[in-house]
């Protein structure tokens, strides 16, 4: 059918995809100066319902609803035609059809929701608003969902709108057999949470599926030393240097209360003197921002006195040798194996310790130790605060003091 002089739509029957019933599909073909482009209309009838004018006869059950997209689709086509002519020198039927029909924009997926966050995060670390950390463990969790799409599904992304309520329980229970911890697991999927999240703010997608999986995280026991054990550590004769070096580190850091990365940054400039005429070391907590500043006792004192003039620390400006967070762990074993201790030394039992054994069972109130670990409010300090044998034993020692005399009598008011 001759639209105007340059374009011109037919409806023909592909009698070469006819079905089992006989039905030929109805096929649209668009020409614009000798150029043609096909599409399939969706409608089907039977040849003998079709007539040489390109409409189906009154015998076809479907001949009003056919004639009637044939009308209307002329219609638009030569409305699309005009439209282009207004704007392009040179028209094709592709462009028509385009125009008539235009692809739906592509639909973002899960792998696209993580490279807009974990790109926008890489930005804020290089301009010192994020920590490298943080970045390791998203690209992680991106690696460990890949793997996990691929072992579950058999595919390698999948688009945010053909996300189910079910990816976030099916992944937590991934990596619970991958013997990740409970905790750890649960971390992973509360970020996964917040990738999808994003998307949302970018409009990619208008639901989070993982929104509505519950969180839940097991308290675990958190493990530090007795007094007796500190003091094993502490006056032990290692004659390995890089073991000694070590064990210096982390009674520093039972003394202290300050986490690995935090001890690995600390230089000279970090110490002062307080008003009460002693030596101070401060620093900024590198997880939170949050200050901590702890008065120095005389054993932290006398560690960093020790390595005042170590190569290590001269030639970095470091106020001690502390080596990668992998072998300190690695040795600290070591040195847990030569002290004849039980108990699995890592860069966190020392943190514990302060806080436990150190400070809050020896009366040192929650909100100072809370301080002194730059924690931001007392239920994060909370968690530290292990009330011990040894703490419930003074206290009831003071209370007994009170309400009995020595030889056991209850101390009259009067």
């Amino acid at each position: 059918m001759k639209v105007n002089e340059m374009l011109s739509v037919l409806f023909y029957l592909n009698g070469a995809k006819r079905t089992r019933d006989g039905l030929a599909p109805l096929y649209v073909r668009i020409t614009v100066d000798g150029d043609r482009k096909e599409f399939a209309s969706g409608k089907r009838l039977l040849p003998e319902h079709w007539t040489v004018q390109e409409r189906a006869t009154k015998d076809c059950p479907d001949y009003l609803s056919i004639n009637s997209y044939i009308t209307k689709t002329t219609a638009a086509l030569e409305k699309c035609y005009n439209v282009l002519e207004a704007t392009e020198t040179k028209i094709t039927a592709s462009m028509v059809k385009d125009k008539y029909m235009p692809k739906a924009p592509p639909q973002r997926t899960l792998m696209d929701a993580f490279e807009l966050h974990n790109n926008e995060f890489a930005e804020r670390v290089a301009k010192k608003n994020g920590k490298k950390g943080t970045l390791v463990r998203y690209q992680r969790l991106e690696r460990k969902i890949k793997i996990f799409l691929y072992q579950k599904y058999g595919i390698r992304d999948l688009e945010l709108g053909e996300i189910k309520k079910s990816l976030a329980p099916n992944f937590y229970h991934y990596l619970l057999m991958e013997d990740i911890g409970a905790n750890t697991a649960m971390t992973y999927v509360k970020t996964l949470k917040q990738v999808i999240n994003r998307a949302m703010n970018e409009g990619w997608t208008n639901h989070n599926p993982c929104g509505h999986f519950k969180f839940s995280y097991v308290q675990p026991e958190r493990e530090y030393l007795e007094k007796h054990e500190i003091e094993k550590i502490y006056k032990k004769v290692i004659a390995v240097p890089r073991l000694a070096e070590v064990r210096d580190v982390f009674i520093f850091c039972c003394f202290t209360g300050y986490a690995y990365e935090t001890t690995y940054n600390l230089t000279p400039e970090n110490l002062f003197k307080g008003l009460d005429g002693k030596m101070w070391v401060t620093k900024d907590r590198a997880k939170t921002g949050t200050e901590e500043t702890v008065p120095l006792m005389p054993i932290p004192l006398e560690i960093l006195g020790k390595y005042k003039n170590h190569p290590y620390c001269v030639a970095n400006n470091k106020l001690l040798p502390v080596n990668t967070n992998y072998r300190y762990n690695a040795y600290l074993k070591e040195i847990a194996d030569l002290c004849g201790i039980s108990k699995n030394l890592t860069t966190h039992t020392a943190r514990h310790t302060f806080a436990t054994t150190v400070t809050l069972e020896n009366d040192v109130p929650i909100e100072t130790v809370g301080k002194m670990l730059g924690h931001k409010n007392l239920r994060t300090t909370q968690i530290y605060a292990q009330i011990t044998k040894r703490k419930i034993s003074n206290n009831m020692k003071e209370l007994q003091d009170k309400l009995f005399d020595k030889d056991g009598s209850f101390k009259s008011v009067c």
